[in-house]
């Protein structure tokens, strides 16, 4: 089902038939960015067992740490919705930023002047080459959902997600929002 097309800000959320994949089944990702040279975006519900400081030596930060996606899980990321704090942050859409100065961000979170509630942060991120993306959207492996959240977004989190997004489409996929993640255990 194409709804909308994908654009910079928009929402990625799996489609139930999406149950093999281990890095996307039941997402819901951030695009942060989409153009013809391909796409790439952070997966917002998948948290990690592991928190800021047990990955950075020079915070002990207790702030989760999410899987963004497949592609360079060795590599650090982050958003938030403080460009005004984080100098050389990229505006996504709706005040949520992408990167910035990392050594601000860790004086930041060491003064306590930055929350959880205001920065997200990723292991990996989910990319796609051009024109990818949209061969998933016609295999129906996507549904393009628009950002209600705005900058609050960077709050969701956790497995509840995809399943708040299943209801809020309706029709069928309410079905599928209380399905077992793995159909066997049906």
């Amino acid at each position: 089902m194409i709804t909308l097309q994908p654009k910079k800000g928009h929402l990625l959320v799996a489609e139930p038939s999406i149950i093999g994949d281990m890095s996307f089944n039941r997402s819901v990702i951030l695009l942060a960015d989409h153009t013809d040279q391909g796409s790439i975006g952070f997966i917002l519900n998948k948290p990690l067992p592991y928190t800021l400081g047990d990955l950075i030596t020079e915070t002990d930060a207790n702030i989760k740490v999410f899987n963004g996606g497949p592609v360079e899980q060795d590599n650090l990321y982050f958003i938030h919705k403080v460009p005004e704090l984080i100098p050389d942050s990229i505006e996504i859409s709706y005040g949520i930023y992408w990167g910035g100065n990392f050594e601000t961000v860790l004086k930041l979170l060491n003064s306590g002047q930055l929350k959880d509630s205001d920065i997200r942060f990723f292991l990996g991120y989910s990319g796609w080459e051009p024109s990818q993306l949209d061969r998933e959207l016609h295999s129906s492996s996507w549904v393009v959902s628009e950002n209600i959240y705005k900058n609050e977004l960077i709050k969701k989190s956790g497995d509840s997600f995809w399943k708040e997004k299943m209801i809020e489409f309706g029709g069928e996929y309410c079905i599928w929002s209380n399905a077992p993640e793995n159909p066997s255990y049906n």
